[in-house]
């Protein structure tokens, strides 16, 4: 996570962008070469993620070998779910991004906040909430977006609808859940994430707290990242994907690792029934204090969901699960931290707790219903 610099003399995303030159059209690119790449890239992946499986298990065994430990230990269990997991999320995560880079770059800042502002109250937290599905940024990287829609003059319970779904559902969130937990799951996550989202919006816009934003931000002015005016072409499309794979892979592959490390270890050294104890439907305090233990953390979806792989295999419940996923992707204390430098505290209070109470719901209701 890059934190945000406020100090007058550096440029920020969260401070408005001095007048420049415009800057001259760049070349169209071809169509061709961009679409036979991407066709042959996409059949090496298909290829590749079908014998993920048996590559894994080819390494493990070499290891095993070469370093004289059993398959089946505590270090064996440790190590193969390190060596299939890794590869398996970030090729999963580099392949939506891609695909939801080039989807974004048929929608520019301008149509989005356009679209968003002016609407009735509940209809822009559904619009806004869904919109955060197919934005694929962590809690932290969310917040220049959030302070665009503020200053174009979006209600201010919408932009908290897509602050608190941009982070917790999006597409990486979904397509890990689905090919670890199956659809059920995957689908169980869509729906309680955006609710959250819808509701706590809704909420705090019917509180009308907008005269606690930071007096600086109704000054800022948002700057498009495209040009509204051109039409790019596929091979631009597909670029822009690839860019964002760049970016986004690039600046949190760090957590995805350590995210599955540490769901690794869960898997191998912690014994069968010992989470289902701690973290199990049985104990009423388990929700909470799943949310206590993960707002001090950071991570995102993609870093998260193989902690949550290995908690659920020890025999956590669901509900427990659910809760500590979404405390650690939607109330961060880093988000928290840059959020202050936009809202005044008494916001970032009611902020957390209204999305807590959410969070601490949805736990109670599956490990409930879910036997």
């Amino acid at each position: 996570m890059e934190p945000f610099n406020m100090t007058p003399n550096s440029p920020s995303p969260l401070q408005p962008l001095s007048p420049s030159k415009p800057e001259a059209p760049k070349p169209v690119r071809p169509n061709t070469p961009y679409l036979l790449g991407t066709a042959a890239a996409t059949l090496l992946w298909l290829m590749l993620y079908d014998q993920l499986h048996l590559l894994a298990d080819s390494i493990t065994h070499l290891l095993s070998e070469t370093l004289g430990f059993s398959r089946q230990s505590h270090l064996g269990e440790a190590i193969a779910f390190f060596i299939y997991d890794t590869p398996k999320v970030l090729m999963l995560m580099a392949l939506v991004v891609f695909g939801v880079g080039i989807l974004r770059s048929f929608f520019t800042p301008e149509k989005t906040r356009a679209a968003l502002a002016g609407k009735g109250a509940f209809t822009g937290n559904i619009l806004a909430a869904l919109l955060g599905i197919v934005t694929p940024f962590c809690s932290c990287s969310a917040v220049p977006l959030f302070l665009g829609f503020v200053t174009a003059g979006v209600p201010l319970g919408a932009t908290f609808s897509f602050l608190i779904a941009a982070p917790m559902v999006n597409e990486i969130a979904l397509v890990l859940l689905y090919s670890l937990f199956g659809w059920k799951i995957a689908a169980l996550y869509l729906v309680t994430g955006l609710a959250i989202a819808m509701v706590a919006g809704w909420v705090i816009g019917k509180m009308k707290m907008e005269s606690h934003l930071e007096s600086w931000v109704h000054l800022v002015q948002s700057a498009p990242t495209m040009n509204s005016e051109s039409k790019p072409s596929w091979g631009d499309r597909i670029a822009y994907g690839l860019d964002a794979v760049k970016e986004i892979v690039g600046k949190v592959w760090i957590y995805i690792l350590a995210g599955i490390a540490i769901g690794a270890a869960i898997h191998g050294y912690v014994p069968e029934g010992v989470l289902a104890g701690f973290m199990g439907k049985s104990a009423w305090w388990s929700v909470p204090l799943s949310v206590i233990l993960g707002i001090p953390m950071y991570s995102n979806a993609a870093g998260i969901i193989p902690i949550v792989q290995a908690l659920l295999g020890k025999g956590a419940a669901l509900g427990t699960v659910l809760a500590f996923m979404m405390s650690v992707i939607a109330l961060s204390l880093p988000e928290m931290i840059i959020l202050r430098k936009v809202l005044k505290p008494k916001l970032i209070g009611t902020f957390i707790a209204v999305v807590g109470v959410g969070i601490l719901l949805v736990g109670w209701l599956f490990n409930i219903v879910i036997g």
